[in-house]
Formats: structure tokens, C-alpha cells, sequence
């Protein structure tokens, strides 16, 4: 069932078009981010939604088919927790009973049942964020809207913290709108992204699905960890193709310190390459190899055997985001392509 429907959306700002014909529907009890750059207009769409901004094409909100409620993430520092959770509840004026109910109801759910009697100051940022959230729950929104819900929150909070949004939102079924200019948190937290850019809206669907298939230019630059190359046709196995411009990811290359380490019948269209820097990463290496006078990045698993500056590389570039007008094309190596797909 969709709880929220924007149809043809426009806002300008003097001469600046910060939402450009945006469309889009989401699903009762969805987590949705919305996803993009600085000025991309992400904010505008919520503060639209959320009626502190009118659309250039504004319908009066009792025709809207949108109920909402719009929280300030500010705490009251002179209010107990209790008292900064019931605040809405007091502003509908419910009866003591119901306050007090709802609030304990709050303070069980996001886990500071026994801090209910403390003040802002003597809570921790994730604390703190969690009775803003619990605040803006009290009222039972039908659509949750949150503007950088993270922002403020050290790395190890907000990691934490990403993970009990979510399980939350769902345990409650509710309707939620975030956003974010992190892909990390958007890929992690979210059902669904909402991709703008420029004020419009470049492409939505599951995290999983714009990561694989981004369908413009803009969204394969944009998502993940990638290398834009103006001329993908210097490689072996993709150069029978008129010069063209595409996005390689860490993932699409498969890094040898040897030629025996490619597989066959890989070595074909194998690549020779000068490392030009390692970096630990984690769970694995990453690799800056120089070919061609392109600087690409890969990965090596830390239980093979180690590259160093320097050194040659074996280089196997498996597929490349290749770009046709405002679409991306998917292109496998010669090696191994069957035939090219438009998404």
C-alpha cells in the first residue's frame, strides 16, 4: 500500500531549481533515504513533504494524502528525558495517564528505561539520540521524516546506531524518509534509496539494485568506490569499441603478482601494470596500479602474496560501466562477454 506519493514536484529558489519535476512513491512501513550530493535537492524534498517548504506547484495540504510530523533533533536541556519525550503529548494535551504510559512505552523501546529522571547533558550522544527519536515517535506519526539523523553522532555511535533505527522502524511498522549525503548509511539502513542530483530524481530502488545496475553516468560516478576513465578502449578487451568514457570499481579488476595467477584463458587480455600504492584496508589490501597512464584501484586478499610500489602487476579488468549518452552500459572483456546489456 503507498503511504506517500510525490507527483511532479518543482521548487525554485530565485533562478535555482531545487526540485526539478521530482516523482516518487513509497510503501507503508518502508525505511527510504534519500541519497546525494551537497545541492542535490534531497533536503528540499523532505522539507516539501514535511510542509515547511511549498512547492512551486503546491496543492493545499488537506490534498496532499500526506500525514506527517517533522521533529527538530534538539533536546530540551532544561527537560528530563521524560519530560523531552512527552513534549508532544503535552502539546496534544493527553491525559497524565496516557503521557506516562506512552512515555515508559518509549523509554522500554529505546532501551533507557532507568534514565528517564536525567537531563540531556548526562546522557551520551547516542543516549541523546535515541530519546530524540523516542520524541518524535510519542505523537504516533503515520510517515517519519529525519534530516541527517546521524550527523552529529562520533563513527562508532553511529554505526551502532544505524542498525537500531532500522530493526526499530520495521518493529514498529511505520513509514520513514531520512537523508543522507552517506552511501555507508544509506546502503546499510535503508530498503530503499532515493537518488537526486540537481534536483531531480536520478534513479530509486533497493541498495542492492542501484549499486549493481546504476542507469545514468551519474549514478555509476556517484555509488561506490570508483575510477573514471576517459577512454576505456586502451584496455585489452574493450577496444574494439569507439573511444568512450566508463567507471571502473576496485571490484571489476582481478590484481596478479605474477601471470600464473590469472586465470585462464584470462591472460589474453591480461593487462601489465606498475604498483604505484598499497593501503590496508581492513579485511583486505587495496592496490593502485598504474596501466596505460590510468591509475586504477583493486583489491588483494591479505593471504596473498604481498605487492609492494613498484612492483609489476598482472591486471584483469573484468567488466566496465561504459556510458552511452545518458544511460550506462555494462561491457564484460572480450574474454568473457557474450553480449553487451543496456540497463
Amino acid at each position: 500500500m503507498i503511504e506517500v506519493e510525490v507527483k511532479n514536484i518543482n521548487k525554485h529558489f530565485g533562478n535555482f531549481k531545487a526540485s526539478d519535476n521530482v516523482s516518487f512513491a513509497i510503501e507503508r512501513g518502508k525505511l527510504i533515504g534519500l541519497l546525494g550530493p551537497s545541492g542535490s535537492g534531497k533536503t528540499t524534498i523532505l522539507r516539501m513533504i514535511a510542509g515547511l517548504e511549498t512547492p512551486d506547484n503546491d496543492l493545499p495540504p488537506g490534498k496532499r494524502g500526506i500525514r506527517f510530523l517533522f521533529q527538530s533533533y534538539a533536546l530540551f536541556k532544561h527537560m528530563t528525558v521524560f519530560d523531552n519525550i512527552a513534549f508532544g503529548l503535552t502539546v496534544q494535551k493527553k491525559s497524565d495517564s496516557e503521557i506516562k504510559s506512552r512515555v515508559e512505552e518509549l523509554a522500554e523501546l529505546i532501551g533507557l528505561k532507568d534514565f528517564t529522571s536525567r537531563y540531556p547533558l548526562q546522557l551520551s550522544g547516542g543516549q541523546r539520540q535515541r530519546v530524540a527519536f523516542a520524541r518524535a515517535l510519542a505523537p504516533n506519526p503515520e510517515l517519519l521524516l529525519l534530516d541527517e539523523p546521524f550527523a552529529a553522532i562520533d563513527a562508532k555511535v553511529r554505526q551502532e546506531l544505524r542498525g537500531w533505527l532500522k530493526q526499530t522502524i520495521h518493529k514498529l511498522g511505520i513509514t520513514a524518509i531520512f537523508v543522507t549525503h552517506d552511501q555507508d548509511e544509506a546502503v546499510e539502513v535503508a530498503d530503499e534509496i532515493i537518488i537526486t542530483n540537481r534536483g531531480r530524481v536520478e534513479q530509486s530502488g533497493a541498495p542492492i539494485e542501484i549499486y549493481q545496475s546504476p542507469k545514468t553516468p551519474f549514478v555509476a560516478k556517484f555509488i561506490g568506490e570508483s575510477v573514471q576513465v576517459p577512454d576505456y578502449t586502451i584496455f585489452k578487451g574493450f577496444d574494439e569499441y569507439e573511444p568512450r568514457e566508463g567507471i571502473l570499481r576496485p571490484e571489476f579488476l582481478e590484481i596478479g603478482a605474477t601471470i600464473d595467477e590469472m586465470p585462464q584463458p584470462m591472460p589474453v587480455t591480461t593487462e601489465r601494470g606498475i604498483v604505484r600504492g598499497t593501503y590496508f584496508r581492513g579485511s583486505v589490501i587495496q592496490v593502485d596500479v598504474e596501466i596505460k597512464g590510468q591509475l586504477l584501484k583493486g583489491f588483494r586478499g591479505l593471504e596473498q602474496v604481498p605487492l609492494h610500489e613498484g612492483d609489476e602487476a598482472f591486471v584483469f579488468i573484468h567488466k566496465i560501466y561504459g556510458f552511452d549518452g545518458d544511460k550506462t552500459q555494462v561491457i564484460e572483456n572480450a574474454a568473457k562477454r557474450k553480449e553487451s546489456v543496456f540497463i
